[in-house]
């Protein structure tokens, strides 16, 4: 889809269909005040009559509109002003994007970034507009044999900025959301895919396939026989279990000084979940599929990161495998020997996520990152604490975490801090090994975030538990592509310590 921005008048904007708001009760924003100034007052007579009261989602599509240019009016209720927050432009934007995709209109422009939303400018909202629509016209049936189409879909979004002065600002922030949104894409495209086709060896491929996208790329992959040469015994573990063959992917992103120090990022991918030896029930089994989302993460973020030339160095590590029973699998109670030479008493098997990311946390070590952050679909446990809306975030360095939090809020894609406290750590403590991986019911999104400290002690270190945030359920089911996001924001901000900006893509619309 083609995204642009422009500055122009809503009463002389030649268009298939302009998109105005309308907020309660019956009032028009700027931009719709200009459109019905020129039509002679005719858009208010109809809020007058009641066609429209501007509650949040409700729309009215109006026909020649006397002495407008455009074709239609899309009218878009944006509910009280003093309600008008972050949250509900994203959700005026969602509907704008959904109605017009519906309608068959081709294109459009958008005057929605008039709204006033307390705190954001014009460049968060342009942002925001392309990221919000790109989210919501998301479809993914290439798996099937019959594709669902629009009659006539949404190609074209121009996004309109009142003031010439503001356009640049607006060029920079297109370009980011639209390097977000192919990440976030890429992300959910991963996510999405059964795990008969995304496999270990498949994450592989794919890695290497941004490489060559991107020159700013580089890729490496270990195997099994690498691995054991390594010791890492902890994630070959899980993956003895299954026919399918482990891999750690490695990718460099390197768009800042040499001497620069990396941020690592650590994708937990595991492409199906059985549980193992503790198999789960099951019940929605199925979306064990997602438990490789913060690999695909990792791997999104890269390639935001990459199209916007970041100036920042940033290594991502995926450790990927099944988990699955056989008669190879690891059992309750067996000890195995981690590449940093802790030893782990397994005393259940579906806890196998961190007995992966410890030894990715390790390898990291080689790297002397600047700081590291993992990303995994972890416990259950964060749903119940968190629901569907905030990652979980805990961490070592609270400079980082506070970092990783603003970065989210920024972005609309939150982070929400649980303690890291000594007092869990005992929850791990067993006879046989220097730990247990698993602590017990309560607590557990900190105690699994206690395991993984122990594997951090020689770097800067945020861990973010997205299982309830990186897919949904029932009816609209699917990945979601968090945190690719916060992430971007979180790396865009770290390079913009160093002076570092995004320039705004070369051509600018001007005029009408």
């Amino acid at each position: 889809m083609d995204f642009t921005v422009k500055s122009s008048t809503p009463d002389q904007q030649r268009s298939a269909c302009i998109v105005l708001g309308v907020i309660e009760s019956r009032q028009l924003s700027p931009a719709g005040e200009q459109a019905d100034a020129a039509a002679g007052g005719f858009i208010s007579q109809l809020l007058k009559r009641g066609d429209l009261d501007g509650k949040l989602g409700q729309t009215l599509l109006l026909h020649n509109v006397p002495n407008l240019a455009a074709e239609r009016v899309l009218l878009i209720g944006c509910g009280p002003a003093k309600e008008l927050a972050d949250s509900h432009y994203r959700k005026i934007i969602a509907k704008a994007a959904a109605t017009l995709n519906e309608m068959g209109a081709g294109e459009a422009v958008s005057y929605l970034t008039d709204l006033p939303v307390k705190g954001r400018d014009n460049a968060w909202k342009v942002r925001q507009i392309l990221e919000s629509t790109q989210y919501g016209l998301y479809r993914f049936d290439q798996l099937k044999s019959k594709k669902d189409q629009a009659r006539r879909p949404l190609r074209k979004l121009v996004i309109n900025v009142a003031e010439r002065g503001e356009l640049a600002a607006a060029e920079a922030a297109l370009r980011v959301g639209k390097a977000v949104a192919h990440g976030i894409k890429l992300t959910r495209d991963l996510g999405n895919l059964p795990a008969n086709i995304c496999t270990p060896s498949y994450l592989a491929d794919q890695a290497r396939a941004l490489a060559k996208r991107h020159k700013s790329i580089k890729v490496e992959v270990l195997d099994r026989t690498q691995m054991e040469k390594l010791g890492m015994g902890s994630l070959l573990a899980v993956a003895r279990g299954s026919e399918e063959p482990p891999k750690l992917i490695v990718a460099h992103y390197r768009g800042g000084p040499k001497t620069d120090k990396p941020v690592a990022l650590v994708g937990k991918g595991v492409t199906f979940d059985t549980g193992g030896i503790s198999i789960k029930p099951a019940a929605a089994m199925d979306e064990m599929k997602f438990d490789m989302c913060g690999a695909a993460s990792v791997l999104g973020t890269l390639a935001a990161i990459a199209e916007l030339e970041l100036a920042i160095n940033v290594v991502g590590i995926i450790p990927a495998t099944e988990n699955m029973p056989s008669g190879l699998a690891i059992k309750p109670g067996d000890v195995v020997t981690s590449l940093s030479g802790q030893t782990i008493e397994i005393l259940n098997t579906d806890a196998e996520g961190r007995l992966i990311l410890c030894d990715a946390l390790t390898y990291a070590e080689r790297f002397d990152p600047v700081a590291v952050i993992d990303i995994a679909t972890l416990t259950g446990a964060c749903v119940i604490a968190l629901g569907k809306h905030a990652s979980g975030l805990m961490g070592n360095h609270n400079p980082l975490i506070n970092e990783l939090l603003d970065a989210g809020n920024d972005t609309g894609d939150r982070a929400w801090q649980l303690p890291l406290w000594d007092d869990y750590q005992d929850q791990l403590k067993t006879n046989f090994a220097d730990m247990a991986n698993v602590g017990g019911r309560e607590g557990g999104t900190i105690t699994a975030a206690c395991f993984l400290s122990r594997f951090t002690k020689k770097f800067h270190w945020a861990h973010l538990d997205i299982a309830g945030t990186a897919w949904v359920t029932g009816d609209k089911k699917g990945a979601t592509g968090r945190p690719v996001p916060l992430l971007t924001q979180f790396l865009i901000a770290r390079a913009a310590q160093h002076g570092a900006k995004i320039p705004a893509v070369k051509k600018v619309a001007r005029g009408r």
